[in-house]
Order: C-alpha cells, then sequence, then structure tokens
C-alpha cells in the first residue's frame, strides 16, 4: 500500500501544529491517512532566530508574500474608567485570530518502508524463536503488537504471515517432532501418548503468546480472507501435520488411546492414566483428528472386544447371570461415553455394536429366548432379571419373541397345579396365586406389553380349560377348576374372613384392627376374594361343571343357614349375572326366592296353628322348594319318630288345602333338628342332622350304661349301611363323643355295640355335630360329575340334531366342526366324543351314513 499523499497546504497545517504543540487551538484540523487510529507527530525543530536576514525579513518586493505591516487601521474605541477618565482601546485586539499559510516549509525526511519491514520482521522472528524455545521475549508485547499493526497498515500482512506460519513450523518440528519421534523407539504406546499430550499442551500455552501479539494481523487480515486460517487454526493445523501425522507417531498415539479404552473396560487402569484417555480425546477433537482416524480405530477395536467377551460369557455363564453382565457392560459404555466425553455418532455406534454383538447375534438370542432359562427366571420370581431381559430385547424390537417360551411357562406351571391330585383342595389358592405373581410380572418386568399380555391370557385360558379323564372327574372329561372354583366360593361365602388361606389376603395379618370397622373390613376383603375368584371363572369355557356344585353348595348354605353373610351372597349373584347372564342364573335367584316363600309359609303355618290353640311339643319348620330350580337329592329310607311324623302329616294336610294340586316330597338328607340332652355331667343342645337325631332318640329310652347293637340301630331307623356308618362315626368317633363304641376304632363294623357316653363335657353349652352333613360326599361329588357328563351328551347330541336337519347332508369334518363352534360357549369338545355322539344318533336312527361322490364319509338326516 503506497504511502498517503497530502497536499502542500495541509502539510503546512500538520507542520504548524506540530512546531506549536499541544497548545495549538482546537479549531485547526490535522489531516492524516487513512489509518483508523491517528499517530502522534513529533514536533519539528525550531529555525534558529537571526538565520533570515533583517533585511530580507521585511523585504515585501515579492509577489505572494503577505505584507503583515499593511494592516488595515485599527478602530479604536473609547472606555471609560471608574475614575471618570477614558482610554483608547485597539478595536483589532478583539477581532480573532488570522489565518496564517507559512509558505516553503521544509518537510520531515520519511523513513524506508522496506527497511522498516525487515527491522519489524527481524524483531519479530526473534521473539518468535524466544517463544518456541520457551525463554523470555527480548521485546515487549506491546511493541511487537505495534510492529505487527504497523506492517498490516502497510499492506505487509500477506508476507508476515507467510514468515509465521514457516517460524512455527520450523519450531514445532524442532522443538516437538523430532524429539517425539526419537522416544518413540524407547516408550510403550501410553507412554507415547502421554509426551505427544505434554507436548501438546505446552504448545498451545505457546500459541496462546503467539496469538497475542499477530492479533491485529489475525482480525485485520486473516478474518477477512477465507482461505486462509486464523493463527489458532494455523498452529493447530502445523502441530498436526509436524507431530500427529508423522508416520512413526499416528499409530503409536491411536494404539495408546486405544490400549487406554481396554484397560478401563478391564478395570485394570492404574490411578496414574485415570486423566490420560480424557485429555487425549480433547486433543483429537482439536486437532480435527477424531472423525477421521481416532473414531474408525476405537469401533473396530471395540467391536473385536464386544464380540470376544460376549462369546465368552454366553458359554460360561446362565441366563440370569448373562443378562446382569450384558446390562452392566451397556450401562457402563454409555456412561463411559458421556464421562470421556465422546461424540453422539460415536456413543450410537458402539450402542449398535453392543445390541448387534450381546443380543442379536444367533447364539446370544438363542440363549436370551430359551424356554429354560426363562422358566427358571419366572419360577425364580426374579423380577428385576427379567426386566433387564425385557430392556435387553426391546433394544431390537424382539420382545414378541418371548411370547412362546412366556406361555410354555404359563401352561406347564398351570397343567401341574390344575392335575395336582394331591394338593386338589389348594387348587384355587394356587391359582390364584400364581396368577397375582405371573400379573406382578407382566406389570414390572414386562412393562405391561401389550402382547405378553395377551400370551398370559391366551395360555391361562388354555391349560385352565384342559381336560383329562382322571379319577380326579371320576373318569369323565370335565375340567376340574370349575369344580373348585365353585368350592372356594362356597368356603368364602360359608366361613366368612377366616376361611380365607392367610397368604391370599393383607386382613389377617393385621391383629389390630377396631372393632367398630372389623365388619366392613371383612365385607370389603370377601368382595375382594370373590373378584380375585371370578378373574379365574372368566378363563373357563364350560360353566356347566361350576354351575352344577355352585348350586349344590348354595343349597346347603340356605337349608343349613350357613351363609357368613347374606349380601355376599346377594353380590356374587349379581357378579354371575353380569358375567354369564340371566339365563345362568335364572335357577339360582328362583332359590333365594323360594327360601323367602318358605318362610313366609312357616309363618302362615304357625298362625294357623295358634289359632287352632295347638301348641306342639316339636317345633317343626318346613322349607317347601321347586323341584326344577334346586338339585335333585336322593330318597333315603328313614324311619322318622312318631312325635314329628305327627307335625309332618299336620303340616302336609295345611300345605295341601292351602295349594291343592300339588305333591309334597320330603328329602330328609338336608333336614337338621336341635336335640336337649340331659347328661350326666351337664345339660346340653345339640345341632344334629335328621339321621343323627333319629339314631340318638334311639337310647332315650335305655339307661346310660344300656348297649345297643348295630343291627338294633339300623331296624330302628331305617338307615343303610352307608348312611348309618357315616352318622355312627359322627357321633362315637369325631370330635364330639356322645356315644361309645365298643371296640374302640375310627371304622364302625357290624359287630360294634354302641352306648350313651357318660363321661361327655365341654365347655359350650350349643354344640354342632352336624358339620358331617354340609360336607360333600364322595358319592355326591361322582353323581354331579356324572350328571353333567351326561347333560353334555344331551347338550352335544342336540347340537348334532340342529345342524343335520339345517344341512340334511354333512361330511364329517365339517359337522365336527360345527358341533364344536355350535357348542364353544359351554366349553370344547373332544372329537371323540362328538363321534361317539354321532353313534348314539345312528343307533336312535336320526341320521344315517353314506359316501360322497369323491369318496369322503358323510351323514345325511332322517326326518
Amino acid at each position: 500500500m503506497p504511502p498517503p499523499k497530502f497536499s502542500r497546504e495541509r502539510s503546512s497545517q500538520r507542520s504548524l501544529k506540530d512546531s506549536f504543540g499541544s497548545s495549538a487551538s482546537g479549531r485547526d484540523a490535522i489531516e492524516c491517512s487513512s489509518s483508523k487510529r491517528p499517530k502522534l507527530s513529533h514536533p519539528e525543530p525550531r529555525q534558529p532566530a537571526g538565520s533570515l536576514a533583517a533585511s530580507a525579513m521585511y523585504d515585501f518586493s515579492k509577489p505572494n508574500h503577505i505584507d503583515l505591516t499593511n494592516a488595515p487601521a485599527a478602530m479604536t474605541t473609547v472606555a471609560k474608567k471608574p475614575g471618570g477618565m477614558t482610554r483608547q482601546v485597539d478595536a483589532s485586539v478583539q477581532s480573532g485570530p488570522k489565518k496564517l499559510v507559512v509558505k516553503n516549509l521544509r518537510q520531515t525526511p520519511r523513513s524506508d518502508p522496506e527497511k522498516y519491514f525487515k527491522q519489524v520482521l527481524s524483531q519479530l522472528d526473534a521473539a518468535l524463536s524466544a517463544i518456541l524455545v520457551n525463554e523470555r521475549l527480548p521485546y515487549s508485547n506491546e511493541e511487537l503488537y505495534r510492529g505487527v499493526e504497523n506492517l498490516c497498515r502497510q499492506g505487509r500482512a500477506a508476507p508476515l504471515f507467510k514468515a509465521l506460519c514457516e517460524k512455527c513450523k520450523e519450531g514445532i518440528s524442532s522443538q516437538f517432532g523430532k524429539p517425539l519421534v526419537t522416544q518413540a523407539s524407547t516408550l510403550d504406546y501410553t507412554g507415547i501418548l502421554r509426551s505427544v499430550l505434554e507436548s501438546w499442551e505446552a504448545w498451545n500455552v505457546r500459541l496462546k503468546t503467539i496469538h497475542s501479539i499477530f492479533y491485529f494481523l489475525d482480525r485485520s487480515y486473516l478474518l477477512r480472507s477465507p482461505s486462509l486460517p486464523t493463527v489458532e487454526e494455523m498452529g493447530t493445523s502445523e502441530f498436526r501435520n509436524q507431530v500427529f501425522s508423522h508416520p512413526t507417531l499416528q499409530p503409536r498415539i491411536l494404539s495408546g488411546a486405544c490400549s487406554l479404552m481396554n484397560a478401563e473396560r478391564a478395570e485394570t487402569l492404574v490411578e496414574r492414566d485415570s486423566p490420560l484417555l480424557c485429555r487425549a480425546i480433547k486433543m483429537f477433537y482439536s486437532l480435527g483428528v477424531y472423525s477421521s482416524h481416532f473414531e474408525p480405530e476405537l469401533l473396530g477395536r471395540s467391536s473385536s472386544y464386544f464380540a470376544s467377551w460376549s462369546d465368552d460369557k454366553v458359554e460360561t455363564l446362565d441366563l440370569a447371570q448373562y443378562i446382569q453382565a450384558c446390562q452392566k457392560l451397556i450401562d457402563q459404555e454409555l456412561q463411559r461415553c458421556d464421562d470421556l466425553g465422546l461424540d453422539t455418532v460415536t456413543r450410537k455406534t458402539l450402542e449398535t455394536y453392543l445390541e448387534d454383538l450381546l443380543i442379536d447375534g444367533y447364539k446370544q438370542r438363542e440363549k436370551l429366548l430359551s424356554t429354560t432359562g426363562l422358566s427358571a427366571l419366572l419360577q425364580a420370581d426374579d423380577r428385576d432379571t427379567l426386566k433387564q431381559l425385557y430392556g435387553l430385547l426391546r433394544r431390537r424390537d424382539l420382545c414378541e419373541k418371548l411370547r412362546p417360551p412366556f406361555e410354555a411357562f404359563i401352561s406347564e406351571q398351570g397343567s401341574q397345579i390344575v392335575f395336582d391330585e394331591a394338593r386338589e383342595q389348594e387348587m384355587v389358592v394356587r391359582l390364584l396365586a400364581f396368577k397375582k405373581k405371573l400379573d406382578m410380572t407382566w406389570e414390572h418386568s414386562f412393562l405391561m406389553h401389550v402382547g405378553l399380555g395377551h400370551s398370559l391370557r391366551e395360555a391361562f385360558e388354555a391349560f385352565i380349560n384342559k381336560s383329562k379323564r382322571s379319577n380326579m372327574t371320576w373318569g369323565t372329561d370335565n375340567p376340574k377348576p370349575g369344580e373348585m372354583i365353585a368350592k372356594h366360593v362356597d368356603m368364602v361365602l360359608k366361613g366368612g374372613l377366616k376361611a380365607i388361606p392367610a397368604n391370599t389376603t393383607a386382613a389377617k395379618n393385621d391383629n389390630h384392627v377396631d372393632a367398630d370397622a372389623s365388619s366392613e373390613d371383612e365385607d370389603v376383603e370377601i368382595n375382594k376374594q370373590l373378584d380375585n375368584v371370578l378373574e379365574l371363572f372368566r378363563f373357563v369355557h364350560g360353566k356347566a361343571v361350576f354351575e352344577a356344585f355352585y348350586k349344590r353348595d348354595l343349597a346347603r348354605r340356605l337349608l343349613l343357614n350357613r351363609s357368613a353373610s347374606a349380601d355376599a351372597e346377594k353380590s356374587m349373584l349379581t357378579r354371575l349375572t353380569s358375567e354369564c347372564g340371566a339365563g345362568f342364573t335364572h335357577n339360582l335367584e328362583q332359590m333365594f326366592k323360594d327360601m323367602e316363600l318358605a318362610r313366609e309359609e312357616v309363618i302362615s303355618y304357625k298362625s294357623m296353628l295358634e289359632e287352632r290353640d295347638s301348641r306342639p311339643t316339636i317345633d317343626l319348620n318346613v322349607s317347601v322348594l321347586s323341584a326344577s330350580a334346586w338339585p335333585s337329592y336322593p330318597d333315603v329310607p328313614l324311619i322318622i319318630p312318631r312325635g314329628v311324623q305327627q307335625q309332618m302329616t299336620i303340616f302336609e294336610q295345611y300345605y295341601k288345602a292351602k295349594h291343592s294340586g300339588r305333591k309334597l316330597t320330603w328329602k330328609h338328607s338336608l333336614a337338621h333338628c336341635q336335640l336337649k340332652a340331659y347328661l350326666p355331667k351337664g345339660n346340653k343342645e345339640f345341632v344334629v342332622s335328621s339321621y343323627q337325631a333319629v339314631v340318638l332318640l334311639i337310647f332315650q329310652d335305655t339307661s346310660t350304661n344300656a348297649e345297643v347293637t348295630y343291627d338294633h340301630i339300623q331296624a330302628a331307623s331305617g338307615l343303610d349301611d352307608v348312611e348309618l356308618k357315616r352318622t355312627l362315626q359322627s357321633l362315637a368317633c369325631a370330635k364330639y363323643k356322645v356315644l361309645s363304641k365298643t371296640p374302640k376304632g375310627r371304622e364302625v363294623d357290624y359287630t360294634d355295640t354302641f352306648s350313651i357316653n357318660a363321661n361327655f363335657s365341654d365347655q359350650k353349652y350349643r354344640i354342632k355335630i352336624n358339620q358331617i352333613q354340609a360336607k360333600e360326599t364322595k358319592e355326591e361329588n361322582k353323581e354331579t360329575h356324572e350328571r353333567v357328563a351326561a347333560d353334555r351328551a344331551y347338550e352335544t347330541q342336540a347340537a348334532i340334531v340342529r345342524i343335520m336337519k339345517s344341512r340334511k347332508t354333512i361330511t364329517h369334518l365339517d359337522l365336527v366342526s360345527d358341533v364344536i363352534a355350535a357348542t364353544k360357549s359351554r366349553g370344547v369338545l373332544d372329537a371323540g366324543d362328538i363321534k361317539k355322539n354321532i353313534e348314539k344318533l345312528i343307533e336312535k336312527e336320526y341320521m344315517e351314513r353314506e359316501q360322497t361322490e369323491d369318496g369322503r364319509n358323510a351323514y345325511s338326516y332322517l326326518a
């Protein structure tokens, strides 16, 4: 850039200002170059006095000179003094200064720009040499900065920057590059990495000093030149080229960083080297080699490490240990990425490698989805490990692959519970506990995954409807869970909170229950138990077994007055109506209505007796039931005592007179009595069944020590052997031994003799001995199963007839599939049972066999 040019007049003014110093008037402007910062000028040396002759000084003959003496006449004014005196004042003094232009003023000689450039460049070179060797600067920072600024203002920025680059390149090579190459042969990878980091940090300190000196160059020239790097970028680039990119140093630097990463993964990294890896990664970022050099090397070695680790662990660890190890490794790797400040792309790539090698490999996937391993975790109820397993599989969208082993476990465990004959009575309690455990696993471990939720319900529904001909169902194919659910409901409704198993309720664990709230808490707990049982009930396809046993148990509770809560009974009936419809509970509702009508009938009967002024010694209560709604009971022969028989006859006459055309059939199997006994050790009141009452009344007319034979009791009571032995066992061999048996023992034989137990005593006055009446006998259980199976057969035959009547002719396979679809609401039928019912209908001539044109078996309907 050429130096600025000034006009002659302006140069004279600047020199004049310099001559007068700082006392010149502020109105005299200083004209300078186009630089943003004006430079201060040194005053010119004054002309010595007497250097100009007096004649020349006052010679005005030459033109272009100003005659200072030929000024216009000064105006004078008169000023008054305070004493009245006046004086003349020159008015020219008050008119202000005149503009003086000095001609032929000698200019200050200018220095040579090239010489100045070399001088400043020499100073900067010396300063850079001192900086590179970490010595004290020979010049001040301000002087060096001013030199750089002056060169930039004179257009010398380009050669200045070129000289700076060459000096930095030479200095980095001599001070850092060559010594590091020399050390490379003697140091290990970690050692050479440490030396490079120390050199890099030392160079950064020196580069800051260089940047402060060349700051004006950086801001005025380099930032305005897009093709040129800044001073810092140039320093970083030169260090990268001279040190990192050296063929001897680069592989050692990268290997050192990766070695530190492997040592940290193996937990063998010494404390001294802990911050080394983080510093190295920051250096890679600064040098711009992270993505191009370090990341590929790190990812390649990490992939090999993960593959080796996974192959080793999958062979040596079981499923639970492998899941925990994988989760720990993934968490550690991701946390390490955050701690070391790795790039998000690197983090995502490492995470992908972990998923590919730890989860999605062939062996790894086979291990994670193994039925045996998953069953062990589910059996141990290890929810935390299962949650980790679910988290691993969710990374690769493999959660649906858990459904087959999950269903297999549920089916296997559920089938063991359902077909366990030794623990048959605990079936419902175990199923409830099993269902609760699965629900907790699904919610906590599988995070309520929709597909796994469907698998849970489908598998539970599958095993709970499995049927197997066994002693549990008396050779029928009725599903056992339906029966056991009905019995569990009977236990809850009959016994209340006391009958509920301790492991299925939390109320029993609280021994400090408020007395006022105990009744309310009991109702709440009973309702909760009924809701839990209904969850199992919903899985049962064939409701016929449940209906048959529930109806029989309900009849016992109503007739023997054994219900713990009338509200709970009605609540259960409402639930069944909601689940199965009004048709399912029609007979059950009729049973409740019959009990209400029976109570009204007894009240009417007793009112009639009072009107006749008849006061019988026996208080007779009769429950008149409709035969169609109640279970069927066998007619057991029984000789009724004379007094009871008379009252029964009176009631029968009253009822027939009131309801003409109706027939009463007395069923004594569920009748019960209250007897007052006067015993040697105290009077008691016994609540007994009708069979027990008849047997005890035989001893009414005998002495205390008199013995009565088995044959005599049978003749007097009219009971068959089965009922008589059962009754005598309850009186002579159970908890309350009202009778004494000779010889003693648990079994009753035909040769045994019985007498009144004179030593009988108990703290209670009123004693219930008819518990045996409330229990179901094996014969009753067998009869119920056989009746349900028979009804099922009749329903199947009816479905076959309806299908044949509508289709007229149908093949065997189509008929079987249509029958299964028609009867699915009552339970899935076995193809063998359908074939048996087809044979029965052929024998009854409802249908006949024939063959189609293509030779397939078919049937045709016979009208």
